[in-house]
């Protein structure tokens, strides 16, 4: 389904939010963590100032349709703010979402996980 067809920015954006979770989630209960890390380390991924630093180390990798989409992402007006994220960090972390519910809601699995592992690497460093 493509932007517009059914689902808009902020409904990407809303499913984009879920669907980074659970890969962070995912990603963190087939690494060994012990549980009671999880929720504390699932936050240097799913936090906006994490995925505020993923947008930037991934943009250059995007095609122009993702950098496209991610842009839209980025400027979508939200009536939510983050309480420990600047107002453009913020925005940014929606557009990463909006990318992750774009490619989710396209069936572009491969490359989602392609991007996922990018944007894990930029967490680490």
């Amino acid at each position: 389904m493509a932007p517009g067809v059914g689902a808009g920015m902020a409904e990407l954006a809303y499913l984009g939010d879920a669907v980074f979770e659970l890969m962070v989630r995912d990603m963190l209960l087939k690494s060994g963590i012990p549980f009671r890390d999880m929720s504390r380390l699932a936050k240097n991924y799913v936090s906006a100032v994490a995925q505020n630093a993923m947008y930037h180390k991934i943009f250059d990798v995007l095609t122009e349709e993702e950098q496209s989409i991610i842009k839209r992402g980025r400027n979508l007006h939200s009536a939510s703010r983050s309480k420990a994220a600047r107002v453009s960090e913020y925005r940014h972390a929606t557009g990463l979402e909006v990318l992750f519910g774009y490619l989710y809601n396209q069936g572009e699995t491969a490359r989602m996980n392609e991007l996922f592992n990018e944007c894990v690497i930029a967490a680490q460093l």
